[in-house]
């Protein structure tokens, strides 16, 4: 539902999408995905995201866009924040 032609949408509107999907998928209440900051840190205090909601939103990566977090060190990396988790997308996407 959400990668639907992902590889044509602007940044802005892949990072409303991530927005979306973490707070539905990862169930977190009381959250908008409006209040989501690009660059806000996803784990840690904020959020109460842990390493169980790590592996969830990496499963959800592949679900909706295809994309593969290949080991733990790689998803640190890459999970830190909305726009780290899109440069990653669509660095997938152009393979």
């Amino acid at each position: 539902m959400f990668g639907l032609g992902v590889g044509m949408m602007n940044s802005m509107t892949l990072k409303d999408q991530l927005k979306k999907m973490i707070v539905e998928d990862l169930n977190l209440e009381d959250v908008l995905p409006e209040e989501i900051g690009d660059d806000e840190p996803l784990f840690g205090d904020r959020f109460g995201l842990d390493s169980i909601d790590a592996v969830e939103l990496v499963f959800q990566l592949k679900k909706h866009f295809g994309v593969i977090i290949k080991n733990q060190s790689e998803g640190r990396s890459i999970l830190q924040s909305v726009n780290t988790i899109c440069a990653f997308i669509e660095k997938g996407q152009k393979a």
